[in-house]
């Protein structure tokens, strides 16, 4: 089966569209709350007051490049997520999204 150049360019275009919905790019973040028997994390956007309830059970932790526990997170207040905006539920909470990637970068005090 032959696929002409329109129809190929509106699947390009819808895959595109796809794409950007589905993932959210990596932003600063204010870590509001910590669940740890579910690893769920409630945070709210920089300068925005959004609040995003999300998953944070598979997520990759580094704390300065060097990965980190989840536990290691109750110590810091604003972290850099990258999540996938899908909603769902665990345990009865509903959920914003997946996180991918928690990075903490902690930056150095010149003296």
């Amino acid at each position: 089966m032959r696929v002409t150049r329109p129809r190929r360019t509106l699947l390009l275009i819808v895959l595109a569209f796809a794409v950007w919905l589905h993932a959210v790019e990596a932003k600063k973040y204010r870590l509001l709350s910590i669940t740890n028997t579910s690893k769920l994390i409630l945070v709210s956007e920089i300068p925005g007051k959004t609040k995003y309830v999300l998953d944070a059970a598979t997520a990759k932790i580094t704390v300065d490049g060097k990965p980190a526990e989840f536990q290691d997170l109750k110590a810091y207040t604003v972290i850099r997520v990258t999540f996938d905006a899908r909603k769902g539920s665990k345990d009865g909470i509903d959920l914003d999204g997946v996180a991918k990637e928690i990075s903490i970068s902690i930056p150095e005090n010149p003296r």
